[in-house]
Parts: C-alpha cells; sequence; structure tokens
C-alpha cells in the first residue's frame, strides 16, 4: 500500500542534474511544468504487485482526485481525503474513520499529491526504452535511489511522449517486488464541488473515530 499511495507530487527543484542524463532532465522537467498548470487533475489507474518467490500476485483499481496538496483516493473499498492539513481514511467494512495529521515530514511516504513529481527529489535517472503502447509513444525514465539502504532497487517512469503526462510507474524492489501503477484516465481542470475535500462527520455518526496524533 506505501507504493500505491504512490501515485507521485508536487516537491519542487531537481537536484543531483551533475548525476542526471541531459535528456531525461529536460523530459522530467517538461512534466512537471505541465502538471503544475493544472488546477486540478482527476486519474482513474491500476494498480499491481507481484513477488514471483513470494507467490504474492494483486490486482486493484482506483481513482485520485488531486488539487495542489489536497487529494481524495478511493481504492480497495477505502476512501482517503486529505484536506491539506488532516487525512481521513474511512473505511465502511469496519466502519471506522482514522484521522491524522499530515504525514509529509516523512520522505518515504509517497502520498497522491506526491504522485506525480515525487522523482524530483532522491533520485538520480537517464533515459531509458521507447515503447509503442496502442498508438502511443511511452518514453522511460530509469531512477535510482540516491539513498544506498533505499528498499527499493530503481523506478522506471513511463511518459506519453506527445503529452508529457505520465502514463504509468513500475517500481522494483530490492526484495524482488514488482508494483505498477498505470494510468487509464487523465483528465485535467475539471469542475469539482467545493466539499470535494471536506469530511462530513454526519455522514458517519455510526462510525468508530481513531484519532491519532
Amino acid at each position: 500500500m506505501r507504493n500505491l499511495i504512490i501515485i507521485a507530487c508536487i516537491a519542487f527543484g531537481l537536484t543531483s542534474f551533475a548525476q542526471n542524463d541531459a535528456k531525461a532532465e529536460a523530459l522530467l522537467n517538461e512534466v512537471s511544468t505541465k502538471i503544475k498548470s493544472y488546477k486540478n487533475i482527476s486519474l482513474d489507474f491500476k494498480y499491481e504487485l507481484n513477488n514471483l518467490s513470494e507467490n504474492i500476485k494483486q490486482e486493484t483499481r482506483g481513482d485520485v482526485v488531486i488539487e495542489d496538496d489536497k487529494y481524495k483516493l478511493n481504492i480497495l473499498g477505502i476512501t482517503r481525503i486529505f484536506d491539506g492539513k488532516t487525512l481521513y481514511t474511512i473505511s465502511p467494512e469496519d466502519e471506522e474513520v482514522t484521522i491524522s495529521s499530515d504525514n509529509t515530514e516523512d520522505e518515504s511516504t509517497i502520498t497522491p499529491s506526491k504522485m506525480l513529481s515525487f522523482y524530483e527529489n532522491g533520485y538520480t535517472y537517464k533515459m531509458d526504452i521507447i515503447q509503442d503502447v496502442r498508438g502511443r509513444k511511452i518514453q522511460y525514465v530509469k531512477l535510482n535511489p540516491i539513498d544506498t539502504n533505499s528498499e527499493i532497487k530503481h523506478i522506471l517512469l513511463g511518459i506519453d511522449a506527445t503529452t508529457k503526462h505520465i502514463y504509468n510507474l513500475i517500481e522494483v524492489g530490492k526484495n524482488g517486488t514488482k508494483t505498477t501503477l498505470t494510468v487509464n484516465s487523465f483528465k485535467t481542470d475539471q469542475p469539482i464541488s467545493k466539499t470535494l475535500f471536506t469530511f462530513d462527520k454526519s455522514k458517519y455518526s455510526d462510525y468508530f473515530i481513531n484519532k491519532i496524533d
């Protein structure tokens, strides 16, 4: 689930340029500039997790709406609403709402609002292969974590060469786990409700409220 909450953020300022491929850097800058130009982004995505050695295979779908640091994420029957300060995790199956403060200080946590720009810090990168996906040219950039103690071996970030939107993200862990996030639908500047990122406590009066300081 850590990878899921992947989805990748709008942390600015690419670092370690000297260690990076100039073409990869230019492409990622284009992607970042494009992402930051939108008022909001709505994504439908597929999430896959595979670990052959452990015989683990999981596939699910989800959707997320992102505006600045705020987001509303639906995945595995759970809804997460972050209003910029507080995260509300709503589980209908457990009839529970967990309320916690923002945890962006933990750099290992990739939240939905970071999903589209997590790569801007902490990685070196270089151009990788180009693939034709249903008539779309997808240029991959390979990212290697600067932290040698990272659990991540490398990440492949697939970018649509025409739109400069992120198509998919493939993370390979040192333990053999491979997680893939594929964007099925990418919409921008959609009309959204003013209360989309607001938690309405009255809707969950029968739920157990779990507050975490």
